[in-house]
């Protein structure tokens, strides 16, 4: 008969109270998920077979990933994967984690380049519609937004230029488009965000850059410890960096581009004067997340002969979000 602290039930409860106790805002989930790991099967597999007995080498496999876990390191980073936008993106350190709140910019991106592909029939030998994904760290949004786009059998139409400044963060954005079929679709560039000016230009821009307020970075979760300070620090009021790229838009975007930009909670209002002065007669409007709070700017520039649009405060959007990049009070504990 096998010993009541070796099976899956037992297991998980003790793992649960241990990172209960060590700050865990999802401990229960937390043990499900590393004892899947340690045992080689999902969480449905966990849950399903709560009397079935561990052995020994899985085990201690599983109170490693717990005392590590403890210590706050993600979940994600200690499984290697995160689902996103129903993918598993690989991640480690060199990139921050991607959240679901961002796959909102997927979806948003998805419509944005079906819309123009399909608006008009397409000369053969056109040249691939063109999007950037600045910032690009794992690739987890332009792995995504191709793998979407090849179900609708459109991926053959575009390029994805993966950006990043750091060449640790590319690599492991490589590794993720090779894993899913999809690095003969991107091309990567290691570089600050975008050069000046771009030819042919993007019609759309992606970007999750760092929205973090520097004073708020000592109050988010510990988990955040882990991850690249330089993917989530964006200076005093956390747009430092979205003011840069918002400066290259004009050389960069095309004039019936898209730029989608993702930001924090409190930067609705930010974003748009922003835009306002550094942009003119740009369009900008804030979309909503799932929980009602400006995630996701999209900013587009006049079309000829329009006059100068006047730039409307955010409001709720109507699209509602699938699931970005934590800010003091802005999202859950760990992006895991």
């Amino acid at each position: 008969m096998a010993e009541p602290a070796s099976v899956v039930a037992a297991l998980v409860a003790s793992a649960a109270d241990r990172l209960a106790a060590a700050g865990s805002s999802s401990p229960r989930l937390d043990a499900e998920l590393l004892l899947a790991q340690a045992v080689g099967t999902d969480r449905t597999g966990i849950l399903a077979h709560p009397a079935a007995l561990v052995g020994d080498g899985p085990r201690a496999t599983f109170e490693a990933l717990v005392a590590r876990r403890e210590q706050g390191e993600p979940v994600a980073y200690l499984r290697g994967f995160r689902e996103f936008h129903g993918l598993a993106i690989s991640t480690d350190e060199r990139a921050l984690i991607p959240r679901p709140e961002t796959e909102l910019l997927v979806d948003t991106a998805l419509g944005a380049v079906s819309a123009r592909l399909t608006a008009a029939p397409r000369p053969a030998g056109s040249l691939p519609l063109r999007v950037a994904d600045v910032g690009t760290g794992s690739g987890a949004i332009a792995v995504a937004l191709l793998v979407a786009l090849r179900k609708r059998r459109m991926a053959d139409q575009v390029v994805v230029d993966a950006v990043d400044l750091s060449g640790e963060a590319l690599q492991l954005a490589r590794e993720n488009a090779a894993s899913h079929g999809v690095a003969d679709r991107m091309t990567f560039t290691l570089g600050d965000l975008l050069r000046e000016r771009v030819e042919p230009r993007y019609a759309v821009i992606c970007a999750n850059l760092p929205y973090v307020a520097t004073g708020d970075l000592a109050g988010l979760a510990r988990d955040l410890a882990f991850e690249p300070r330089v993917a989530l620090d964006g200076g005093p009021d956390g747009l430092d960096v979205v003011r840069r790229l918002l400066d290259l838009l004009p050389g960069t975007l095309a004039a019936d581009g898209v730029a989608l930009l993702e930001i924090g909670a409190d930067q609705g209002e930010g974003i748009v004067r922003e835009t306002a002065a550094r942009l003119r007669g740009w369009r900008c409007a804030v979309m909503t997340d799932l929980a009602g709070l400006p995630r996701l700017a999209v900013i587009e520039p006049p079309m000829p002969g329009e006059p100068p649009a006047r730039i409307e405060p955010p409001m709720p959007s109507d699209r509602p979000a699938a699931g970005g990049r934590p800010a003091a009070g802005d999202r859950p504990a760990a992006r895991a």
